[in-house]
């Protein structure tokens, strides 16, 4: 039998993926629970927070220059936030940027009875299935008090709440990307990411500061979906897009035909012409 925090935290799980209040039918307590979408709501920035050392910081700290992946978790959740987790380290493996170059991530717990020394434990974790250097300097983990935790995670649209019966907090899944400002730019719901959604996220909400001419041209081509948390195709860009490139190839094709024509010509030997004279 599965236990119930097995299917709490899937109920949970599929929750998050709608971003929208919870059906009445479902249990009370999962009715307190979702992502409500801020689109472009200003994250409280100056709140304190205590990092995995124990310092006191803030969340400007971490921003003004670099978009955010932004990810509410409490470190002794049972199940759902490891998943979560897990699906963050696992979509940021794959792709091409690395934490603290393009982008900084901060995870923050919505216990504020946890600790700096649950927040190292969980880095030090996720740093090792990581795996490449320099992270720990990008990768923040934070605890804090109610008074801090609360308006963040209202600002974001995060519900969640304590179940007492199964003691552990309900709550919905999913991450959110903020721009350097601090402003809710995107949200993934659910428990795994698509390395490609979360990298053009990243570029988008740097106002296009990082990334190649391939991110620019998906980005042209793919739009931000709010409803579902992801990029779909745009066909009449796509298709615009199509054209140009087609163009392109034609004019390259053109005009190295014509270039190889006139240096054929050039260096054609003559022929001599004109009457022969005997001796």
């Amino acid at each position: 039998m599965i236990p119930r925090a097995g299917v709490l935290a899937l109920l949970l799980a599929l929750a998050g993926t709608a971003g929208v209040r919870a059906e009445t039918g479902l249990p009370p307590i999962l009715r307190e629970v979702g992502y409500d979408q801020r689109l472009g709501e200003q994250v409280p920035l100056d709140l304190p927070f205590r990092d995995e050392a124990g310092r006191t910081v803030t969340l400007r700290q971490y921003l003004g220059d670099k978009p955010v992946l932004l990810v509410p978790a409490y470190y002794e959740c049972p199940m759902l936030c490891t998943l979560v987790l897990n699906g963050v380290v696992s979509a940021l493996r794959a792709l091409p940027f690395d934490i603290g170059r393009e982008f900084r991530v901060v995870t923050v717990s919505f216990d504020p009875t946890e600790t700096s020394e649950l927040a190292a434990a969980k880095k030090e974790r996720y740093l090792t299935e990581y795996r490449r250097p320099g992270a720990e300097a990008g990768w923040h983990f934070l605890v804090g008090d109610e008074s801090s935790i609360r308006p963040v995670m209202a600002s974001i649209g995060f519900r969640y709440a304590w179940d007492e019966a199964a003691k552990q907090f309900a709550h919905a899944s999913g991450i959110v990307v903020l721009t350097p400002g601090g402003r809710v730019s995107h949200y993934f719901y659910g428990v795994e990411f698509p390395p490609r959604d979360l990298r053009l996220a990243f570029v988008e909400a740097s106002n296009e500061r990082i990334g190649s001419l391939v991110d620019q041209l998906l980005l042209f081509c793919f739009h931000y979906d709010p409803a579902t948390g992801r990029y779909s195709q745009v066909a009449l860009n796509a298709v615009r897009l199509g054209g140009v490139l087609t163009m392109l190839a034609l004019g390259t094709f053109v005009f190295v035909m014509l270039r190889r024509d006139r240096a054929q010509r050039t260096h054609r030997p003559e022929v001599a012409s004109g009457s022969h004279t005997a001796c």
